[in-house]
């Protein structure tokens, strides 16, 4: 990072300082907890000064760009229930593949890396629910056969972009802002 704290900060400054976290999280130098804390303020950064303090008291790590985990993860429920919510480190490509079963996703607590995350759905015969921040602009872009696609949001100020990909068959996926559609009877 440059020495210049006024400059605004990049995705790749934000990028090497998650890298560094995810070091010192598996060498045990920084609790799970402390690590959501840190990520959390690291995508939030606007400027390198703002990231400075972030890993100060952790070693620097060499790096060969974004931090595994980052990028992409999937969740997968298969003849099952899943529930991911509360404090939880998010990726930039989420793929939430249900077959026979339910998948509840809630972001609205998660940390999000980067100012854009997408979520590609793939349901099949499930019910799959997505819980995105009061802020978040949803952009919906997946297709359903033979079932029901509700993604509530539309555009916001300021909140992260949450990106809606994929296509459900025989399935309900819900993607809202509200909690009135978590029920799953």
């Amino acid at each position: 990072m440059t020495d210049v704290p006024d400059l605004r900060a990049s995705d790749t400054d934000r990028d090497r300082v998650a890298a560094i976290l995810g070091e010192a999280l598996a060498t045990g130098r920084l609790t799970s907890v402390e690590h959501a804390d840190r990520l959390e303020a690291a995508y939030a950064a606007k400027t390198v000064g703002e990231l400075v303090p972030i890993t100060r008291d952790l070693p620097e790590v060499p790096t060969s760009g974004v931090p595994a985990g980052i990028e992409q993860q999937v969740i997968d429920s298969t003849f099952s229930k899943i529930v991911r919510k509360g404090r939880w480190v998010a990726s930039r490509h989420t793929r939430l593949s249900a077959r026979f079963g339910a998948l509840i996703i809630d972001l609205s607590d998660a940390v999000l890396p980067g100012r854009e995350i997408t979520i590609e759905t793939d349901a099949r015969f499930s019910k799959m629910i997505v819980r995105v921040p009061d802020n978040a602009n949803v952009i919906d872009e997946g297709a359903s056969v033979f079932g029901k696609r509700n993604v509530t949001g539309g555009s916001q100020a300021d909140g992260p972009i949450i990106r809606v990909t994929g296509r459900s068959m025989f399935s309900k996926v819900i993607v809202s802002r509200g909690v009135s559609d978590w029920n799953l009877h």
